[in-house]
């Protein structure tokens, strides 16, 4: 088969430059690339469809196709939408469908030919399968990876503030497109139960998609590179990143408590990774501190305990940190620093070394739609701490067994509990360490996930309309507009998110 991956926002090149730098790249770019990889190994045609950026600041992104070294049958197909120059991912929805779409048709018109069925990652890439399929009849399963009414719930979006958030998240065109994205896609993936039954559940997207009916859901969880994050793996750059690690922790730790286990954590500086609620925790527990160290893997930001961020949410993350490690006296007890390369070898490394050192990562954040960054942590031997809210407590937990230990993240009080089980008896340590690795081993593998994402698409390419809908919402005249979306009214995106409550 041949298969196209709609995905616009962020960008892939072979040297995975800035996969996890920027908060458009993240955990989504892993994801689809990996897939496409594995897919790719089972003998199909890939093209991953991203944006082009013709801009000094990402030189990586501005040829037009790109190759994976030593993969044959996957291509980085970048075409133009608006402006050269990188846009963050919230500018992007009139050029998406003025420019985007239309090029990539354009495209595959002068090729001789559409891919079989495209899969479309995040509301953007959703919409552009919307609009292709509308076209062409070509059939599009929707991986949204994170939807926009669980941001506006987390932002506090009431009627006085909604229009000052929209100017910033440009919410009225992500809503309706993920709407539109749900109810016409042949299939919606999500990583968990929770996702499909919680998120889509919510009442901004009632109408649009039934979260009971079996036939438009499907659960298939992402897996974790074990040739990167495998506990026996020896990368290139293994010795290089523990002396660089080191180098980090002796500049912030006291030279008496440098053989300490470390508490991990690896994150974006963002409120709802929570940062915050895991340096209180530390700071509140005596116990922690005469046990561990805390380290704060960021991205970016050399030194972000005394370094300014330029980004105005990283600053906002960073203060209240600061506040409270001057306030808990807690300089030598603690070092935050960004890995030189970003790259996931390097991050892999850094928690081979720490699982070395009897270490335990923490995820403390407030809602975590899947939490990829536990599996692969808990691949390389450490064991876990995580958020009970979200998709960790499928991953890491069954109705038998549990492979990390649950935290609640709004209470500094249990996330110390948490790290205390772990730290406070080898035993413990042993045991999580280990069943956390199994768990991964046994049940997140590329592979899987890959054949899961197969048997469906060649599913909806022999019957396309085996799964569709009886009920299908309107392609809205300004999304087709050639001019604008200046049609979409915020009083639409106001009357679905406080009038259906």
């Amino acid at each position: 088969m041949h298969i196209g991956f709609l995905n616009p926002q962020g960008n892939f090149d072979s040297g995975n430059s800035h996969l996890t730098q920027h908060p458009d790249f993240g955990g989504q770019l892993i994801y689809v690339k990996q897939l496409a990889l594995e897919i790719a190994q089972k003998g199909h045609m890939v093209d991953i469809l991203t944006r082009q950026i013709i801009d000094p600041d990402w030189p990586e992104f501005a040829s037009e196709f790109e190759t994976y070294p030593g993969v044959d049958n996957v291509r980085i197909i970048r075409l133009a939408a608006g402006p050269k120059e990188f846009l963050p991912k919230e500018l992007l929805w009139t050029y998406l469908i003025n420019d985007w779409v239309p090029n990539i048709l354009k495209f595959y018109q002068q090729q001789g030919g559409l891919p079989d069925a495209m899969t479309a990652h995040y509301g953007d890439g959703g919409l552009c399968g919307v609009l292709i399929e509308d076209k062409t009849g070509i059939p599009f399963t929707f991986t949204a990876h994170s939807l926009g009414a669980q941001k506006m719930d987390k932002l506090e979006v009431t009627p006085d503030n909604l229009e000052q958030i929209d100017e910033q998240f440009h919410f009225k065109y992500r809503i309706l497109a993920e709407r539109l994205s749900m109810n016409r896609s042949a299939i919606n993936i999500t990583s968990t139960q929770q996702e499909r039954f919680e998120q889509y559940s919510h009442r901004v997207y009632r109408g649009a998609v039934d979260v009971d009916n079996d036939n438009r859901f499907a659960v298939i969880p992402p897996g974790v590179d074990f040739s990167i994050f495998g506990s026996q793996i020896h990368s290139q750059n293994e010795e290089v990143t523990q002396e660089f690690v080191q180098g980090q922790l002796a500049r912030d730790i006291a030279h008496s408590r440098r053989d300490l286990p470390m508490i991990v954590s690896s994150s974006r500086l963002e409120p709802k990774k929570n940062l915050l609620g895991l340096v209180q925790a530390f700071a509140h527990s005596h116990k922690l501190q005469e046990q561990a160290n805390l380290v704060l893997l960021t991205g970016g930001l050399d030194d972000p305990l005394r370094e300014d961020a330029s980004d105005d949410i990283a600053q906002e993350v960073l203060i209240p940190i600061r506040q409270i490690v001057e306030q808990s006296n807690l300089w030598g007890k603690i070092s935050a620093f960004s890995l030189p390369d970003q790259a996931q070898e390097s991050l892999a490394a850094t928690y081979r070394f720490m699982a070395q050192r009897h270490s335990v990562f923490a995820l403390t954040a407030l809602y975590e739609p899947f939490g990829l960054a536990p599996l692969e942590a808990a691949l390389t031997g450490l064991p876990v701490v995580a958020t009970g809210n979200g998709g960790p407590s499928e991953s890491l937990q069954d109705s038998e067994h549990h492979y990390a230990v649950l935290i609640d993240p709004q209470d500094p009080v249990d996330i110390a509990r948490g790290l205390e089980q772990l730290l406070s008896s080898q035993q413990q340590w042993e045991y999580f360490s280990h069943a956390g690795q199994q768990r991964v081993l046994n049940t997140y593998t590329w592979e899987t996930t890959a054949q899961k994402y197969l048997s469906l698409i060649e599913e909806i390419v022999s019957s396309p309309n085996s799964r569709r809908l009886n009920q299908l919402l309107p392609i809205h005249s300004y999304f087709c507009n050639p001019q604008s979306l200046i049609d979409v009214s915020l009083q639409e995106l106001h009357d679905l998110y406080f009038k259906t409550k």
